[in-house]
């Protein structure tokens, strides 16, 4: 069996920072494995692709949830990103860390050095930021290229007045020091490509000689020898292999996939492990309770012009087919769009503190994850519950992980996530319904009655779904927390040699897109690694 010091189970966003870290060390060897590609081809390396790729379950493991009572018994949909890369590969490339109070209460659960000012050089690590250069919330010399968008539709102009007519200050970086206002979006994007996690962190890096990066590499199982993690076993098309790992496995799959392969393992709630004929190495309960996500609304509008939208039409064909050919030559125009190029921190009531939700412009029709397509053109506005309280759990379908987890968010478990997404969805449609948009509205697709606060309930019922930012499911906690699977330093609970980077330690969901913050949590996790905690 061949042996590295360190095994990095899991190619995503956080995945990738770990590998790409720890192998700067040329004393150490690191074997980085990912069931994906390599995430190099043309829908991930054009920005507009993943509109194309994401809704068809190109590079992505396109799950699906079990049926959920708070959506009228619907399955809600969950892509996740299957390629070095992780869901940097498919997601919108949104540059957004959160509000600092999202740190400040991680560190006030039990997690001491979580804090807004511990995780800030850690964000500043990663980021070269083409615009902020001369700010201390920003880095500039960074792997991570993150910039403004090349060609932005002039209709982000018109929702930033109708924010503003609405009282939505106007902020020029919801990263800095204020994060409440709308906004140009700011993504990880350079030279007019998507600049995922994979090229980032592991692309450039490909010819260190310390450094093995395996793709097509189905994880099925961390060995253990007692409690002790001592290697990975995976499978390449229909064959079985394992590496040993000297030093430590870094579980790095994700939210669904972590604790998927952790309970196959034998590592989660004993009573299910043995329900379906594994044995558990470790009785850990928290291992997959937890579940996080933003639940999201969507109002979509026909457009009475064209010329700023996305759409389905002679024109519409005539205008991408232009726009492929510009970004093939000059990588400007509408391919590298980000579809969401615009968006806003708001608050309920101004009795809420801190922004209690957030909206997104989409220069085009979204129906359904963009996999309801309709003819003409049309723009959408994503409005996403930022702080929700239901909370859900995946557990096992059976012991082989090639099989699918079971996916329960529970969504509108707590009747806080709906009385507030209904609120939110008020101030939404007073947006939207703005004097700027006057001469772009047309009919809504889906009709909200604004001052029927039930009828409002029941069309969310009926149409909310995923906002695409699952975590917790591995959630970090202090020792008294019977849920928590990892401590402060990413160390796995009750057994050696085994940390978790990814989205699934977040004890609590931040309240925005969550790239940024699994990228943060990679760049810390390999910190302390290499300082020896």
């Amino acid at each position: 069996m061949e042996e590295f010091d360190y095994v990095v189970a899991g190619g995503g966003s956080a995945g990738c920072v770990v590998a790409s870290r720890l192998s700067e060390d040329p004393s150490v060897t690191v074997c980085l494995l990912e069931a994906g590609g390599e995430g190099r081809d043309v829908l991930i390396r054009a920005p507009l692709g993943f509109a194309v790729a994401m809704p068809r379950g190109i590079n992505s493991w396109n799950y699906q949830t079990v049926p959920q009572p708070g959506l009228n018994g619907r399955r809600g949909f969950q892509p996740r990103g299957k390629a070095l890369g992780g869901s940097s590969v498919i997601n919108a490339m949104i540059y957004a860390r959160g509000h600092p109070s999202d740190f400040d209460g991680w560190a006030a659960l039990g997690n001491p050095g979580w804090g807004y000012s511990d995780v800030l050089p850690y964000f500043k690590r990663s980021e070269a930021n083409a615009i902020h250069r001369n700010s201390p919330f920003h880095g500039v010399d960074g792997p991570l290229h993150v910039t403004n968008l090349r060609s932005p539709s002039p209709l982000n102009d018109v929702f930033l007045e109708a924010c503003q007519e609405q009282g939505i200050p106007y902020n020029p970086d919801y990263n800095g020091a204020e994060h409440h206002g709308c906004y140009h979006v700011q993504v990880t994007q350079k030279d007019g490509e998507r600049h995922s996690a994979a090229a980032a962190f592991i692309h450039p890096n490909l010819d260190r000689p310390n450094l093995e990066v395996r793709t097509g590499a189905h994880i099925t199982r961390v060995r253990f020898d007692g409690r002790r993690a001592t290697g990975v076993d995976y499978r390449r098309g229909d064959r079985a292999e394992a590496v040993r790992a000297r030093r430590e496995v870094v579980m790095s799959a994700g939210a669904f996939g972590t604790p998927q392969i952790l309970m196959a393992s034998g590592v989660g709630p004993g009573a299910h492990l043995q329900e379906l004929g594994i044995t558990p190495v470790l009785d850990a309960p928290g291992v997959g309770q937890n579940l996080q996500d933003h639940i999201s609304a969507l109002l979509i509008y026909r457009a009475r012009i064209t010329d700023d939208t996305v759409g389905i039409s002679p024109v519409g064909v005539a205008r991408l087919l232009k726009a492929m050919w510009t970004w093939r030559r000059h990588r400007r125009g509408l391919v590298t769009s980000c579809a969401a190029e615009s968006g806003a921190y708001y608050r309920t009531s101004p009795d809420v503190e801190v922004s209690d939700m957030e909206m997104e412009l989409i220069v085009g029709i979204g129906d359904d994850h963009g996999r309801k397509l309709h003819l003409g053109h049309g723009y959408s506005a994503h409005l996403l519950l930022a702080r929700p309280r239901s909370v859900g759990e995946v557990r096992l379908a059976g012991p082989d992980t090639r099989v699918p987890p079971l996916i329960d968010p529970r969504y509108f478990s707590d009747p806080y996530d709906m009385e507030t997404l209904v609120k939110g969805t008020q101030v939404a449609l007073d947006v939207m319904g703005s004097r700027a948009f006057d001469r772009y509205r047309g009919d809504m697709l889906i009709r909200y009655d604004r001052d029927d606060p039930r009828q409002i309930e029941e069309t969310l019922r009926d149409h909310a779904d995923t906002e695409y930012h699952v975590c917790g499911t591995c959630k970090m906690g202090p020792d008294d927390d019977p849920l928590a699977v990892v401590d402060a330093e990413l160390r796995v609970r009750g057994v050696e040699h085994l940390r978790i980077a990814d989205a699934s330690v977040m004890p609590r969901v931040t309240s925005n897109n969550i790239h940024a913050p699994v990228l943060m949590i990679g760049e810390k996790c390999a910190d302390l690694i290499k300082r020896g905690a």
